[in-house]
């Protein structure tokens, strides 16, 4: 199971300075007075972590005019993040987090169960960060399906939409 995140809403976001695919190094305090979309993904070009971060790719017009900056974390290199960015067409920077110490300090490392066993990795989560630094919001473990539409709807001040059943399992033919 993941570990319950000691994080809570409300609360000062942790700070945080990591060299990014632009080159240059990220921290919060250089993002204060902006909507912080920060999203921890197990790994570079992966199903899950390609759709997530195509998600965000394909809504990022939305998420920046709503006024926020969306930042991936991981903890592949910054080699593999100019890959996969570049691969993807990824318009917001990617973090490199090469020994987890982000991850840990939101909670997005630790124990969870993949494919039926527990290991030890990074835990799926987003974290929206408000202008002055704090958490509006947290999404724990993230399903990919319908996450990014969630994250929209709290970056706009929205509730987040019902989530839908998808087509392909409503429709069944008898």
């Amino acid at each position: 199971m993941a570990k319950e995140h000691k994080l809570t809403v409300g609360a000062a976001a942790p700070a945080f300075e990591l060299e990014s695919t632009s080159g240059k190094k990220v921290s919060l305090a250089s993002l204060k007075g902006k909507k912080v979309v920060l999203y921890f993904y197990p790994k570079d070009d992966t199903p899950g972590c390609t759709r997530e971060a195509c998600g965000f790719r394909d809504e990022f017009a939305a998420v920046k005019k709503a006024g926020a900056v969306v930042l991936g974390v991981s903890k592949d290199s910054l080699a593999s993040h100019a890959k996969f960015r570049a691969k993807y067409e990824l318009p917001f920077e990617l973090l490199a987090d090469p020994d987890n110490a982000l991850a840990k300090t939101y909670g997005a490392f630790g124990k969870k169960i993949m494919y039926g066993k527990e290991v030890t990795g990074t835990i799926r989560s987003t974290f929206l960060i408000d202008e002055s630094g704090k958490l509006a919001a947290i999404w724990a473990p993230v399903k990919v399906d319908g996450h990014v539409e969630k994250v929209l709807a709290a970056v706009r001040g929205e509730t987040a939409p019902a989530t839908k059943p998808a087509a392909k399992k409503a429709k069944k033919s008898s």
